[in-house]
């Protein structure tokens, strides 16, 4: 499948494109995973990686998504985060094509730095093949295990 990917800085993100992020986001976050404040203030200091079918039955859906909040606001490092795939994605592949999208994306943006992520603490295999390694000891995070993990550049 193709995925058109759009990155792009808040403000480029259009009122339809915020729109569809923050559906998406809800429909997994909050609907899915449990009610939790998915609005907290870092999106327009981020990246926003979002991806779009571009054909079959869900062309032009939003169904990838993440963004990459700024060094120095959630982690000395950039942290990329909010990762979602809709469920009709799951399974695909396409996480892996979006996660070595976005890395290609940081390192050129953020060139020499590493990337975090607080990571739920089952994906932790899946973010090891991009290069993160486990730092600290697992928690809770609205009550889901979590690790947080570090790409060295």
């Amino acid at each position: 499948m193709q995925i058109d990917w759009q990155w792009t800085r808040f403000e480029g993100l259009g009122l339809q494109g915020l729109y569809d992020v923050l559906q998406l986001r809800q429909r997994v976050f909050v609907l899915e995973q449990g009610p939790y404040l998915d609005a907290d203030g870092l999106d327009q200091h981020s990246w926003h990686l979002l991806g779009r079918p571009a054909d079959g039955p869900h062309a032009g859906e939003l169904l990838l998504y993440l963004r990459v909040v700024d060094p120095g606001l959630k982690y000395d490092e950039p942290s990329i985060g909010r990762v979602v795939i809709d469920q009709k994605l799951r399974g695909t592949g396409l996480g892996r094509v979006m996660m070595a999208e976005v890395v290609k994306r940081c390192d050129a943006a953020h060139p020499g730095k590493p990337n975090r992520i607080s990571a739920q603490a089952h994906l932790g295999k899946f973010y090891g093949e991009f290069g993160f390694e486990p730092v600290g000891e697992p928690y809770l995070e609205d009550n889901i295990p979590h690790q947080e993990m570090l790409r060295r550049p």
